[in-house]
C-alpha cells in the first residue's frame, strides 16, 4: 500500500524571517510628521490672535476660537477676482502644456528624424537654466504682443516646458510598438496613431503633467508681478504677498489666506491622485 503523502501548506512569508523593515516604517513616519507639522501649525495660527501668534514662548494651541483672520482676510484680498485670474491662468497653462508637450514628446519618442537626439539634449540642458534668465525675452515677447496686464500674458510662458516634453517622451517609449504598428496596419496615419492609440494610453502622465503644471501656475508670483503692473489681472499669490507688510505682518490672516488658497489645488490632487502616481512610475523617475 502506498504511503499517502501529506501536503502541508506552507506558513506565512514571514514567518523565521527577521524583522528588518521596522527601520523603514519608522524613517517613514518621522518623515510624515516633519512634513504634517507645519500645515497642523498653519491650521493652528488661523484661530490665534496676533499677541499669540508673536508670543514668546509661542502658544501651540489657541485661547479662543475664531474666524476673525477669515473676515480680515476676505475683506483685504478681492479673493474672488484674484481667484478667477488664477483659475483661468491655470487652465491655459495646462491645456497649453499638455498639448505641446504631447505633440513634442511623441515626436521625439517615435519619429525618426535628423538631429533628434542633439534637439532632445537641447530640451535636457534647458532644465538646467534659472528660469528667471528667460525672464526679459518673455517679457519683451508678450510687449510686443500688446498683451501686458491680460490673462493670456500670465499663461503663454507656461504653455512650452521641457521637463514636460521630457515626461511625455518618457512615456511613449514605454509603450510596446506592436499596438503602433497594428494601427498603421489598419490605415492609420502619424497623426491618427498619436491621437488614437498612443494619448488615450498615456492618460496616467497626463495626469501627472496636469497636476505639476497646475501647481507651479497656481503658485507663480514673479511672473504676474511683471507683465501685470496695474493689477487688473493678478492671481492670488500676489493678493498673499500683499498681506505681508514693511513692517509687520499679521500672520493669522495671512495663514488663512494660504489655507484658503491651497484648498482648490489639495481637492485637485486628491481627485488624480491615483492616475498622479501612475504616471511618475511609468515615466521611469522612481527610485
Amino acid at each position: 500500500m502506498a504511503e499517502s503523502t501529506v501536503r502541508r501548506t506552507p506558513g506565512p512569508r514571514w514567518r523565521g524571517k527577521p524583522a528588518t523593515t521596522w527601520p523603514i516604517h519608522v524613517i517613514l513616519i518621522g518623515a510624515s510628521v516633519f512634513m504634517v507639522v507645519p500645515f497642523v501649525w498653519q491650521i493652528l495660527t488661523v484661530f490665534k490672535t496676533t499677541a499669540e501668534v508673536t508670543r514668546i514662548p509661542p502658544t501651540i494651541l489657541p485661547g479662543d476660537l475664531s474666524l476673525h483672520s477669515f473676515e480680515t482676510f476676505f475683506s483685504t484680498v478681492p479673493f474672488w477676482s484674484m481667484f478667477a485670474v488664477s483659475t483661468g491662468s491655470l487652465a491655459l497653462r495646462v491645456v497649453g502644456q499638455i498639448v505641446v508637450a504631447a505633440l513634442a514628446g511623441y515626436a521625439f519618442a517615435r519619429i525618426p528624424f535628423r538631429g533628434r537626439n542633439v534637439l532632445f539634449g537641447l530640451f535636457i540642458v534647458m532644465l538646467m537654466v534659472p528660469s528667471q534668465l528667460f525672464l526679459i525675452g518673455q517679457y519683451e515677447l508678450v510687449r510686443d504682443l500688446g498683451l501686458l496686464d491680460t490673462l493670456p500674458a500670465l499663461a503663454i510662458p507656461g504653455l512650452f516646458s521641457a521637463f514636460g516634453t521630457f515626461l511625455m517622451r518618457q512615456a511613449f517609449l514605454t509603450m510596446p510598438k506592436d499596438y503602433e504598428e497594428a494601427a498603421r496596419l489598419d490605415g492609420a496615419n502619424t497623426f491618427q496613431v498619436f491621437w488614437y492609440v498612443m494619448l488615450p494610453m498615456a492618460r496616467p502622465m497626463l495626469a501627472a503633467l496636469a497636476v505639476l503644471t497646475g501647481l507651479y501656475s497656481w503658485n507663480d508670483l514673479l511672473w504676474p508681478l511683471i507683465v501685470s503692473p496695474s493689477g487688473e489681472n493678478r492671481p492670488l499669490p500676489v493678493g498673499l504677498a500683499g498681506l505681508q507688510g514693511q513692517f509687520g505682518t499679521d500672520y493669522p490672516t495671512l495663514m488663512a489666506g494660504a489655507f484658503v488658497c491651497s484648498i482648490p489645488l489639495v481637492v485637485v490632487f486628491l481627485v488624480l491622485q491615483r492616475q498622479f502616481f501612475a504616471g511618475i512610475a511609468s515615466s521611469g523617475l522612481k527610485g
